[in-house]
């Protein structure tokens, strides 16, 4: 899910709000599953969430220098 995502669940439109929940109090959850739009990592954790994405098969797509997750193939919405 993308920060918006899990606003949006909560019943708020405050995506930056998310991220500084987690940024403050997610360290016990799987923050890497919760992205940028567009499918970037979080900010700065690139190359730490990198492994998590490889052991549970997270679908990526390599950029010349960085990568993304494929958000399509990846994304779970709640329903």
């Amino acid at each position: 899910m993308t920060y918006g995502d899990v606003a949006a669940v909560l019943g708020s439109r405050g995506a930056r709000a998310v991220g500084q929940i987690m940024a403050r109090y997610g360290t016990d959850l799987p923050w890497w599953r919760v992205i940028r739009s567009g499918g970037h990592p979080p900010a700065g954790h690139e190359d730490r969430a990198l492994p998590h994405y490889r052991d549970e098969g997270t679908p990526l797509r390599d950029l010349p220098e960085s990568y993304r997750i494929d958000y399509p193939a990846a994304r779970w919405s709640h329903g």
